[in-house]
């Protein structure tokens, strides 16, 4: 039997039982097929669903009969559900995220010259200082440039810029403190003492170690 003999029978019989199948039969077809979609969706989100409490309510929803729960309650008890899910789907990222900086973190440990502070900032020294330090509410003068893990940059400036140290990260805060004018240093920051599991934006994801590169120009107390 050719090919192209074997494709027009196949279509034949395709066409032959199509013609063969009754309204009725479509309409179980078609029914059937969306519980069994919508039930592999729900075994997936709710493996633990009363059935009988499922249809009971998909039934008088679709037939217009009155619910056996007010329309503020189901939609309390469906955005509280929702967010657990969200929740549920957000933890073995979050996990992997916390492990790829911990594996960061430990590597940047390693390197020579590097020292670490109480909260868990690490630092390099560049050049050394000679100058003032800032004191907890000072401010302070520094060029820097800003990296992710990865090495792409994400922030930097071409002229020193003045900062208060209560409006920066508290990477920051706590390093620059320790840092004499004159220095340039080089920070690894955890994402604890920058910015958590929130991020910022679409630039730095959550859970993400930061690295500056900062010399320091000027200091207030």
């Amino acid at each position: 039997m050719s090919r192209y003999l074997f494709l027009s029978l196949s279509v034949f019989f395709s066409a032959a039982q199509a013609a063969g199948a009754t309204p009725e039969n479509e309409a179980h077809d078609l029914a059937y097929s969306l519980g069994a979609s919508l039930g592999e969706r729900l075994r997936q989100e709710a493996p633990d669903l009363q059935l009988q409490a499922l249809i009971e309510g998909l039934q008088q929803a679709y037939q217009g009969k009155p619910l056996a729960l007010k329309d503020e309650q189901i939609e309390q008890i469906l955005t509280e559900h929702e967010a657990r899910i969200a929740m549920q789907s957000a933890e073995p990222q979050s996990e992997v995220a916390l492990e790829k900086e911990q594996r960061f973190l430990a590597a940047e440990k390693a390197r020579p010259g590097v020292r670490e502070l109480a909260d868990g900032v690490l630092l390099t020294e560049l050049t050394p200082g000679a100058g003032a330090k800032a004191g907890p509410n000072g401010k302070v003068q520094v060029l820097y440039i800003g990296r992710l893990p990865d090495g792409t940059v994400f922030d930097q400036n071409s002229q020193p810029q003045w900062f208060s140290l209560d409006s920066v990260i508290a990477g920051w805060r706590s390093a620059l403190q320790n840092m004499p004018v004159g220095a340039k240093w080089r920070l690894v920051i955890p994402s604890a003492q920058a910015y958590g599991a929130d991020g910022a934006g679409d630039v730095i994801a959550p859970f993400t170690p930061l690295v500056f590169d900062v010399e320091l120009r000027g200091a207030t107390s």
